[in-house]
């Protein structure tokens, strides 16, 4: 006891200088219990450790070395001396906008994922370890929007194009938003697997391994962080620290904005419902659930826009859905949230989409008219989300889903490594279970009937998937469980590499592409809109690098009829005409858009939620959001006109005296045109002319590169890709004094036409 004794104070001399404040105290008593009872002396090092401004944390290591604790400094030394530059001889950042070289605050709480993060970084090959560590930082990123994460992946010996699409790759499967730093340069003390730097102002960091961290200890290290932070500030805001995802952090991996215009985006999950001739596609990083029959025909879309807000399926929101049930009972479809950590449900007949998972923290709906305003001006916070402390229980970025014989719905996370029991009644948690083969002495039934259904696919499919998914060495097709479904006389399987569903006969063994129609029903999608203030914040409106065609007029006021006449590019066919749905009319200024007698049928159909948007604004002085929301959909859908080449779209806008600008967006759905007498001119030039068509070339050669590499890894005919090409169109008008009548009292309203002619031939 004497010995013992001894030995607790010469370690108590020493901790003054790794902890502090009440995190000192309860690390303090677990140091001591561990040394204590292997009666090893501490290590002298921990006074080299704090005069370097790096603190370890001895939850997850037991000590340093000097050497050690150096390479963590000069590891933060490196990364801040790149914060100014996109690219240098030994470093360049990633998924991050290149032309904004000041992308970071010096000041603030930093979040570095360093070290070997990924399996091979010559090879970028992400695992199931891989997936875990990712989801840590991002429950943490999600959880504190004001903390600046980091991915740090340093001894890349090249950083080639090809790296960069396997990167690409991975960000895609990983939904990384936070930007990673690529370096050649070796730190050989950081050869051990990940490790979280995390530090205020780059001057002081507590480091945690990766191996055995618990995310709540993560949690607690960051919390305190921030409200140190929040401490020193002149302006101190509330501490939101719950495991929700704030508005503020609803970001998209810049890297992959290219692959969105492709018509899938990371085609995730699919279900179905056999009885009513129903499959249900999640369509993940486009954050939607597309319903369509058997033949391939759209008949609804869940979901507007990133984010987590409950309501119709034009304005509601998801964040990144995956796994679905349908119940055909209640007709209603039973969605894994992953993003959010939630389970919602679609209620088919209604059209309404409410969360099951989580229930507290869910507030009502405000109904009242200005908070209708502030919400259809971007302004609205992102209320309807959980507001609960971090609890082990939750939900942690959630992927399959399977309903057992008693009424509970399965849901595993990607690695199962976690099963969470819910009661589909209450939508309440009634059971975790942590650890790969206790989850499949649960559902292991279930999981082998699917396991069985893969087995039935081509090899060579499955192997293209395995490679680009979360593979278990135990079980390797267990990934892609949620990825297939038998319907009818077909097996289908969402294709995440190639970014579309193909489809077995299980009878004839013939395989073919699930060709999909009806595009109107998707609307413009959201990433073609952007919020009022942010798109008129600078002088000149829309002449900004990605406006098709800019036309200036100047004419009386009244009534003006616009006709628009765009030439697709002449090596692309649209893939069917363009609709109504699919196209977005705004006007700013002195002008307004008015509808015209033959566009009447079109104005009550189902359209982009951009268009609804501004469509309720400008009928907002003669309805309310309670009225409106009494006019039943039509299904209905009308095409514009369309001849060879050129698509034709009409508008009408009333003018007065002054100037104005009318702006027309529209989602072209093309690919690339099949010539019979024409050589085939091979994959490279098909996918090199796909990039161009995008104009991808304005956001570097680096995306150019990329997005061509990662349409050649599909290994499809590229002529059969669906891509949606944008088209905006501003035209402004300079609006002369109206003419006076002969008696000088009466005004007179003059009618007006103009044609605008936008050619995408590049």
């Amino acid at each position: 006891m004497a010995l013992r004794n001894g030995c607790l104070r010469r370690i108590s001399r020493f901790l003054p200088h790794i902890y502090s404040g009440s995190h000192f105290q309860q690390s303090r008593h677990a140091i001591i219990n561990s040394l204590a009872s292997s009666l090893i002396p501490f290590p002298r090092e921990c006074e080299q450790i704090s005069r370097n401004g790096v603190n370890f944390s001895f939850s997850t290591i037991a000590q340093a070395s000097p050497a050690e604790s150096l390479s963590r400094s000069d590891t933060l030394s490196f990364i801040e001396s790149t914060f100014n530059e996109f690219q240098g001889p030994h470093h360049l950042w990633f998924n991050i906008v290149e032309d904004n070289i000041h992308f970071f605050k010096r000041g603030g709480a930093f979040l570095v994922l360093a070290g070997r993060f990924v399996d091979n970084c010559d090879s970028l090959i992400a695992g199931c370890d891989t997936v875990v560590t990712f989801e840590k930082v991002k429950s943490i990123q999600q959880s504190f929007p004001q903390l600046q994460v980091i991915g740090f992946l340093h001894g890349c010996s090249t950083i080639s194009a090809v790296d960069q699409t396997r990167l690409v790759e991975m960000l895609m499967k990983e939904y990384i938003t936070f930007p990673i730093l690529l370096s050649n340069r070796n730190f050989p003390q950081m050869e051990n697997g990940a490790c979280y730097l995390l530090s205020k102002d780059f001057g002081n960091a507590r480091v945690f391994h990766e191996n055995s961290l618990d995310i709540g200890t993560l949690n607690k290290a960051v919390e305190e962080l921030i409200m140190q932070q929040q401490e020193n500030s002149s302006s101190p805001s509330g501490l939101k620290c719950t495991w929700a995802k704030q508005a503020e952090v609803l970001k998209e991996p810049h890297a992959c904005s290219s692959v969105r215009n492709l018509l899938l985006h990371f085609p995730g999950c699919i279900s179905a419902d056999e009885s009513g001739n129903r499959l249900f596609l999640s369509d993940s990083n486009h954050h939607r659930i597309i319903v369509f029959d058997g033949n391939g025909k759209i008949l609804d879309c869940i979901g507007s826009c990133p984010g987590f807000e409950d309501g119709e399926f034009e304005s509601s929101k998801l964040m990144r859905p995956a796994a679905s049930f349908y119940h055909e009972d209640d007709d209603c479809l039973y969605i894994v949230d992953s993003e959010n950590h939630a389970i919602r449900r679609a209620d088919m007949g209604r059209r309404i989409l409410e969360t099951v998972y989580p229930t507290s923290g869910i507030s009502k709906k405000n109904n009242s008219l200005w908070a209708w305003i502030m919400k259809k001006l971007g302004f609205e916070r992102d209320n309807d989300t959980k507001s609960e402390e971090f609890d082990p229980q939750s939900l942690i970025f959630p992927w399959h889903l399977m309903k057992s014989e008693d009424d509970n719905l399965l849901i595993i996370n990607r690695s199962f490594e976690t099963l969470w029991i819910m009661d589909l009644a209450s939508g309440e948690i009634k059971e975790a279970v942590k650890g790969f083969s206790k989850v499949l002495e649960i559902c292991g039934v279930l999981v082998m009937e699917k396991v069985s259904l893969l087995k039935q696919m081509p090899q060579d499919w499955l192997l293209h998937q395995i490679d680009s998914s979360c593979s278990l060495k135990e079980l390797p097709y267990a990934g892609l469980i949620s990825s297939s479904i038998a319907f009818q006389n077909h097996i289908l399987l969402c294709d995440i590499v190639g970014q579309r569903i193909m489809r077995l006969n299980r009878e004839s063994g013939v395989r073919s592409n699930f060709q999909i129609s009806n595009f109107a029903i998707l609307g413009l999608p959201y990433w073609f809109t952007f919020p009022l203030e942010r798109v008129y914040a600078a002088a000149g409106g829309h002449q900004g690098s990605w406006t098709d065609h800019i036309q200036q007029c100047s004419l009386l006021p009244g009534r003006i009829d616009i006709k628009v006449n765009v030439d697709i590019p002449s090596d692309t066919e649209l893939v069917e005409p363009l609709q109504e749905g699919c196209i977005w009319r705004q006007a700013r200024g002195t002008a307004s858009v008015v509808l015209r007698a033959e566009d009447v049928a079109g104005s009550l159909e189902k359209v982009g939620v951009a268009q609804q948007w501004y469509d309720e604004l400008d009928t907002l002085a003669l309805s309310t959001p309670e009225s409106e929301s009494n006019i039943e959909d039509e299904t209905t859908t009308s095409e514009l006109r369309s001849e060879d080449d050129t698509v034709h779209i009409d508008c009408a806008v009333n003018t007065s005296p002054g100037t104005s600008e009318v702006i027309i967006s529209a989602a072209l759905y093309l690919k690339l045109r099949r010539y019979p007498d024409q050589q085939d001119d091979g994959p490279e030039k098909y996918a090199a002319r796909i990039s161009d068509i995008l104009k991808l070339g304005r956001g570097g050669a680096m995306q150019r590169d990329s997005f061509i590499r990662f349409l050649l890894k599909s290994n499809q005919d590229l002529r059969d890709v669906i891509f949606v090409k944008p088209l905006h169109v501003s035209i402004q008008f300079d609006t002369l004094d109206h003419p006076k009548a002969d008696n000088s009292k009466d005004i007179i309203l003059t009618d007006s036409n103009i044609e605008v002619d936008v050619s995408l031939n590049t």
